[in-house]
């Protein structure tokens, strides 16, 4: 017989006190997840999932390091095995992710979404995935019907400058949640790779309908595309980046660079840094004039083992976290922004853990009264979006700005069944909060305390972003 599932009422909350702030100011509140790399179409159309695999398993490299980790050959991850098979190889892997937050999440996801309260094994996986897989044909689990279930009232999504948001107009029909896009223009400043440059402009070209010769035609279709998203309701940017790199203006020639590009030519590594600065300096400006939010993802190594990029691509499971240097250039762009009084409301995530601090100091630089939580740094990130990493956040947050200011919450996945990060997270601030109760470190004002960690939830984010 399988053993019951371990998560109950008060799973992380290990007082009376947290237990209360959470069941009474914090579990109920909507969600509002303003970072993620859901499907638009998926959502638009309603999308009604085959199997559990395909929804849980296919994407999520989560669940892939952790497979390959364990000996897992690789067609039951992402090769041709059976949706069962792959199912079954993964209900196999779950006991040994004791301690991995894989462990935590996947039972709480079948908890929430399949009222499933036994744990996930090898010898209960095909009787899972069947109780599983004939749910997800139910209107209640539709796409739409899994967001309803998890009170979920804003989805951003990550969109190409490219795209020509379709999805998002459609789904603009449907009642009740608001899909909105996400500027991401990682690709139009990535000059390190010329060729897959130059193939980008061309569609460029074609969605704004007029040749790109110069640096300046190049920034006038990025402007025209953020006037595109922004009609579309789109209200946030945001950026990939190891770390933001900041050069003086006219330390070289962007028009010659650009020109260089054009003829195939390959840049230095310095101009590449360069003319990304440029860039994002241009973007940052044109965000602010629209009133947007900006989002920096700061410290990412990626596509570290290049044979199985090669075999599989990028974003399958094979990016670590970074030790890049970071105070000194982000400092100098937020003041660069700043002191012209054209730096908007930023969010910043850090993937190491060790720049915590860092990021906590650095809002507070540019934080300047006019906007409550101005500046934010945003929620452990990726690695960290775990216990630990919460809160080892939370606390930086805390003892070096306000935490009472902070957004909260997001999932940043590309799974409709990662919304339970959010009850994660809930659970982790109401058990920080909860145990400085107990250790006499705050007041037991529950009434105020209460008001705090609903901010955090739900009402600060829905405040600073202008949807």
């Amino acid at each position: 017989m399988a053993v019951t599932n371990f998560i109950h009422e008060d799973f992380l909350l290990q007082t009376p006190f947290a237990g209360r702030l959470y069941h009474d100011y914090a579990k109920n509140l909507p969600i509002i997840d303003y970072h993620n790399h859901l499907s638009p179409q998926t959502i638009a159309e309603d999308f009604r999932f085959n199997t559990i695999s395909e929804i849980w398993l296919s994407g999520d490299h989560y669940k892939w390091r952790a497979m390959r980790t364990l000996g897992i050959e690789e067609k039951y991850i992402t090769g041709n095995a059976t949706d069962l098979e792959k199912f079954v190889k993964w209900g196999a892997t779950v006991p040994y992710t004791v301690r991995n937050p894989l462990y935590h999440w996947t039972h709480l996801e079948l908890k929430r979404y399949f009222d499933i309260d036994v744990l996930l094994d090898q010898k209960n996986a095909a009787e899972i995935y069947t109780t599983c897989t004939e749910k997800l044909q139910l209107p209640s689990h539709s796409t739409l019907g899994l967001l309803k279930q998890m009170k979920v009232e804003v989805v951003c999504t990550t969109d190409d400058p490219l795209d020509t948001l379709a999805y998002h107009k459609k789904a603009s029909k449907n009642p009740g949640l608001k899909l909105l896009p996400t500027f991401r223009p990682d690709k139009a400043y990535a000059v390190e790779n010329t060729t897959a440059f130059l193939d980008y402009l061309i569609p460029l070209e074609g969605v704004v309908g007029t040749s790109i010769n110069s640096f300046t035609d190049f920034l006038e279709a990025l402007e025209s595309r953020i006037n595109y998203f922004h009609e579309n309701g789109c209200r946030l940017a945001d950026h990939g980046l190891d770390c933001i790199p900041f050069y003086k203006d006219e330390t070289f020639e962007t028009s010659k660079i650009f020109k260089r590009l054009l003829k195939g030519e390959l840049l230095t590594a310095t101009e590449v840094a360069y003319f990304k600065s440029e860039v994002l300096k241009f973007l940052a400006r044109c965000y602010h004039k629209k009133g947007w939010v900006q989002q920096f993802h700061l410290g990412a190594l990626r596509n570290n083992n290049q044979r199985m990029l090669k075999q599989l691509g990028p974003d399958t499971g094979f990016d670590s976290i970074g030790d890049f240097s970071q105070a000194g250039s982000l400092s100098k762009f937020l003041n660069y922004l700043d002191s012209t009084d054209q730096l908007t409301k930023t969010i910043i995530y850090n993937l190491n853990p060790a720049d915590n601090e860092v990021m906590a100091a650095m809002i507070g630089n540019f934080n300047d009264g006019s906007v409550k939580g101005k500046i934010q740094f945003g929620s452990a990130w990726w690695f960290l979006d775990q216990k630990d990493g919460m809160e080892k956040q939370l606390n930086s947050l805390s003892n070096i700005g306000l935490l009472s200011c902070f957004i909260g919450m997001l999932t940043d996945s590309r799974s409709l069944l990662s919304f339970p990060r959010h009850e994660y997270f809930r659970r982790v601030l109401c058990n920080v909060i909860g145990n400085d109760v107990a250790n006499g470190e705050l007041p037991a004002d529950e009434k105020w305390l209460g008001k705090i960690v609903s901010d955090i939830c739900y009402h600060n984010a829905k405040a600073y972003f202008p949807f």
